[in-house]
């Protein structure tokens, strides 16, 4: 599984992946256009999506609508550092959602994959080639 990055100007990035494209790019402050979202932006999309499909999955298999459920996540970072600290992410659901079911929504959305491959993290390898 490879994932194709190239360099299109300034500070964007583009990633060609399973036939798609996503692009990123850095703010104005850092030096970029702000046309995209950023790497990180990216990154912790990528954790709000991954558990709101898990929640999608649920309620799909009970005939829950999903209509007016909306996941919030939020972020703390460490003070002097500006790494994560925390990420709490808090699935509001609608007026009627069945009781019975809140806490094995929780459960479902603790499968999140993204999530998974945070805690047990993988090893990283950087290497260089040049094309001749």
């Amino acid at each position: 599984m490879d994932i194709v990055v190239t360099f299109p100007g300034n500070k964007k990035v583009r990633a060609e992946y399973n036939g798609f494209t996503i692009d990123s790019d850095q703010s104005k402050i850092e030096g970029g256009d702000g046309s995209a979202p950023s790497p990180f932006d990216l990154f912790l999309a990528s954790i709000a999506n991954c558990a709101a499909s898990y929640v999608i999955y649920f309620c799909e298999s009970r005939n829950i609508p999903t209509g007016d459920i909306r996941l919030v996540q939020k972020i703390d970072r460490d003070e002097e550092s500006g790494m994560l600290k925390k990420i709490r992410i808090v699935v509001e659901l609608s007026e009627g959602f069945p009781e019975k079911y809140k806490r094995a929504l929780l459960n479902s959305v603790e499968l999140c994959s993204v999530k998974k491959n945070i805690i047990t993290a993988p090893e990283f390898e950087l290497s260089t080639f040049t094309k001749k």
